[in-house]
Order: structure tokens, then C-alpha cells, then sequence
């Protein structure tokens, strides 16, 4: 794979969160949901960023690839059309 979608990235460009607030369960638990599966898991980290990825999509979000290897370098791949982002997620509350 040469190009691909950081959702660390996606995420905190699309809900306008500062990079500290875009660990994995710091993601889930902003979006309401909670981490399923066993923590360092490749497999369960893998399902629960899909989890994110569905989340950012129903939420409006234009997932695009935004890194790739070029000459054996991570580059950064920007958009030449801004997109506009959704508030931050907010916890669903409680109804009495």
C-alpha cells in the first residue's frame, strides 16, 4: 500500500479536535461508543477504527487519502477542495 486514509488524521481535520484528542479510545469515547474487544489487539483496534470510519461517514465526513510513501518518504496528501467539518462529537446524554 503507497496511499492510504489516516483516520487520526480525518478524524481530528473533519470534528475540529486537536491531534491529543485522536487516540483510539479517546476517539471512541468522544463518539459515545465503547472500545470492543481486547486493548494492542491488531485485529480489535482494526474493527474499531472501521467503527470510526462508518461513524465519520454517517456524520458527513469525505474520507480521502491523506498520506502516502513517495520515494520511501510519509507524505502528507492535501486536498486541493477544502471540505467542511461537523462540530466535535458530543456524548450522547441521558434522557430522564
Amino acid at each position: 500500500a503507497k496511499k492510504w486514509i489516516n483516520i487520526r488524521k480525518s478524524y481530528g481535520n473533519f470534528y475540529k479536535v486537536p491531534r491529543n484528542q485522536t487516540k483510539l479510545t479517546i476517539m471512541l469515547e468522544n463518539l459515545g461508543m465503547n472500545y470492543d474487544g481486547r486493548p494492542h489487539s491488531g485485529l480489535d483496534d482494526s474493527k474499531n477504527i472501521a467503527r470510526i470510519a462508518i461513524r465519520m461517514l454517517q456524520d458527513g465526513c469525505d474520507l480521502r487519502v491523506n498520506e502516502r510513501i513517495h520515494g520511501g518518504q510519509l507524505m502528507t496528501v492535501s486536498s486541493s477542495v477544502p471540505l467542511e467539518g461537523a462540530p466535535a462529537p458530543q456524548m450522547p446524554r441521558c434522557r430522564n
